[in-house]
């Protein structure tokens, strides 16, 4: 049964940076980070913390799925 890592907000800011998302702002412990696909700007909000809690990273997961395939993205998020 495939099992969530372990991330910090670091980790999700360096894997999302594979897919084109850069850092635009912060403002306290979140950064924001967004991409331009075509003339649509995607934009992630991400808790910059030592360690994120299993719901958040899956909502995390959930939102970047938006503009990333799943089956992309899970390697990243899941061991199995």
């Amino acid at each position: 049964m495939p099992k969530l890592k372990t991330l910090s907000g670091s980790d999700i800011i360096k894997i999302l940076a594979i897919f084109g998302f850069t850092i635009k702002s912060q403002k306290g412990s979140h950064v924001k980070l967004s991409r331009t696909d075509g003339n649509i700007e995607q934009i992630l909000t991400i808790p910059h913390h030592k360690e994120l809690d299993k719901g958040t990273l899956k909502a995390i997961f959930r939102q970047a799925s938006r503009f990333i395939s799943e089956s992309t993205l899970y390697p990243h998020f899941y061991s199995e």
